[in-house]
């Protein structure tokens, strides 16, 4: 990258990817950035992003950046949170949710992998909902996974991701399509069991 709008620009879609907070070290390694080079680009969009009428802001800390909606916004969140969760499941909620049920834990990037976009809205619609919860990663230290919740096995009339449909065949056309994902040991047991506390972080907004 040779000028400073390409690495704004690159920057920018890096972390709304991403949705949660990244590290400076992580930035310069994706974006092929000088070591140091990070502080003063993300120092150059913050100072853009406080200009305007922008909806979005950069929240600094630990040098770990992160895309986030600005206060004065927060109403449209809420309102938008607020009607998703009065409607019926949409299309590619239901595309998300099915990915977690047959692969969970999974992690988010894997899900936006598979499905071809960011999931962080869709993801945590379907955690508010109850559906879907989130599980620490125990080979990325502070990654999460997600994972059908038990009240959605219960509701299902399922012991556990197992008793899904056509669950051993997909497992099948999985080893087809992801070879090393099928073979690879899962994360935590199955079936699913109940989830006595939520995330101690707050999800980040978008």
């Amino acid at each position: 990258m040779e000028n400073l709008e390409q690495k704004l620009g690159s920057l920018e879609a890096l972390l709304f990817i991403h949705g949660e907070p990244v590290s400076y070290k992580k930035i310069e390694s994706v974006l092929g950035l000088e070591a140091g080079e990070c502080e003063a680009l993300v120092a150059e969009m913050k100072k853009r992003l406080e200009t305007g009428e922008r909806g979005l802001q950069l929240v600094l800390g630990g040098e770990k950046a992160q895309l986030a909606t600005k206060p004065e916004f927060n109403v449209i969140v809420e309102n938008f949170v607020k009607e998703e969760l009065s409607e019926d499941l949409t299309p590619a909620s239901l595309e998300a949710l099915s990915i977690i049920a047959y692969l969970g834990p999974i992690s988010r990037p894997r899900i936006e992998y598979l499905r071809g976009v960011n999931s962080l809205t869709i993801l945590r619609t379907l955690m508010m909902r109850g559906l879907v919860e989130r599980v620490p990663d125990t080979e990325h230290p502070g990654g999460y996974l997600f994972q059908a919740t038990f009240d959605l096995m219960r509701q299902l009339g399922l012991q556990g991701k197992e008793d899904l449909p056509d669950y051993a065949k997909f497992q099948e056309l999985l080893k087809v399509f992801e070879p090393h994902a099928a073979d690879a040991p899962p994360a935590s047991p199955s079936p699913v069991t109940p989830s006595s506390t939520p995330p101690s972080d707050p999800l980040p907004s978008v």
